[in-house]
């Protein structure tokens, strides 16, 4: 398999051949046996599940929990450790809202300045709610995450850790299996971001050994509107549901309400169907690539555009020793928003912003930044036509910095 076959498994290009899509740390693109699995739900059984005694919504509720088995497996969990829930956004406030009942006031909750917004957040609103304690781990000059720097920020009152598996702004691969271990030693729980992993890496929860873990499926080639909350069963059957509705419930009277088992008491209401069977679907596409593939050409796309830009004079960068394909910089002088519109003209997707973590501009010192991320779609044509247009973009903002 190389990357022109895999680019013809992308309807997006056969809209638009001269893309250069390098968003994906956004979201990802969606091949099309991901749309297909999606639509052929809703042509041949688009009802609802758990409810029906007929055929229809029988084949529907197969189709989904035969999912949950596809995502358990995936990640190395258990079928009844996996919730579904609209995004990671939704997960990790859930496994936050859930969590936090246990925590008293003085309480500490250790977490870092690479956190996107949804890791972060819902800690904050919590903290000041039930007055906790936010601590952030210090990161080193490369502004990674260490294991010495966790260490020295755990105290008597550590409970909780939150924290990143994969940075979407500066690319850093978390240390996670030491500083779980060592959170674990101190009586203290993990709840794992692994939004910007799933994609590029296998994940198992069980070698992690982490409390609580979140990922979506629009950034690993499935549908939007679908997230994942792993939780330790252990732990899961001691959670109430954070919302309440049809179908997590055994019993209901005037007063009082018997929830179902875990998974189930999690989900109320109408599920995300198709959603869901997308998703099992864009697992099944990673795996036919396979893992292996994925990392050896993210490596060599990623020497080459490190590479590559190391010979332009005018920017900086903020990571280069980033470990995927993802570089996020400015133009020296130029605000991200302005210098973007340039890439838009050339056909070439990038971010430009805060990139909904704020804290990690902050600590870099810069009012946003630009990204560009590159996935097993990309080739190096478009590293070329990246580059070149940043070399443009410096010449022409030039003239302005001059006057």
């Amino acid at each position: 398999m190389d990357v022109n076959s895999i680019k013809k498994d992308f309807p997006m290009f056969d809209k638009h051949p001269e893309l250069s899509y390098l968003d994906t740390t956004a979201t990802s693109l969606k091949p099309r046996v991901v749309i297909d699995k999606m639509n052929e739900y809703y042509f041949n059984y688009g009802v609802n599940i758990h409810r029906g005694v007929y055929k229809l919504s029988y084949d529907a509720t197969e189709a989904y929990e035969n999912a949950r088995k596809v995502v358990a497996k995936f990640i190395n969990a258990e079928e009844k450790e996996i919730v579904f829930l609209k995004n990671t956004t939704e997960a990790l406030n859930h496994a936050c809202l859930m969590y936090s009942k246990f925590l008293s006031s003085g309480d500490e909750i250790i977490t870092t300045e690479l956190e996107h917004h949804s890791s972060l957040l819902p800690w904050q609103n919590v903290s000041k709610e039930k007055n906790l304690n936010l601590s952030f781990i210090p990161l080193n000059k490369d502004g990674r995450i260490t294991v010495e720097s966790f260490k020295n920020t755990i105290t008597d009152k550590s409970r909780v850790v939150v924290i990143t598996y994969i940075s979407n702004v500066m690319g850093y691969i978390s240390p996670l299996e030491e500083i779980i271990k060592i959170a674990h030693d101190h009586n203290m729980i993990v709840i794992v971001d692994a939004a910007q992993a799933v994609g590029h890496e296998i994940v198992d929860v069980k070698k992690l050994d982490c409390d609580f873990l979140a990922f979506s499926g629009h950034k690993m080639m499935g549908p939007m509107g679908i997230g994942v909350l792993f939780g330790k069963q252990k732990l899961l059957k001691k959670m109430d549901p954070v919302f309440y509705g049809g179908d997590m419930n055994e019993d209901v009277g005037k007063y009082y309400v018997e929830v179902k088992d875990i998974p189930y008491r999690f989900e109320a209401g109408t599920p995300m169907i198709a959603e869901v069977i997308g998703l099992s679907e864009a697992i099944k596409y990673i795996q036919s690539i396979g893992y292996k593939y994925i990392k050896n050409y993210e490596d060599e796309i990623k020497d080459y555009l490190f590479k590559s830009l190391s010979k332009i004079d005018g920017i900086s960068v903020y990571n280069p020793g980033s470990d995927i394909p993802l570089v996020t910089f400015n133009i020296n002088g130029v605000h991200p928003h302005d210098a973007a519109t340039l890439f838009d003209e050339r056909g070439i997707c990038i971010r430009a912003g805060y990139h909904c973590a704020q804290l990690v501009s902050k600590w870099l010192g810069c009012n946003g930044s630009l990204r560009a991320s590159f996935y097993i779609y990309n080739t190096k044509d478009d590293v070329d036509r990246f580059v070149e247009t940043i070399k443009d973009s410096v010449e022409f903002f030039s003239q302005f910095n001059e006057v």
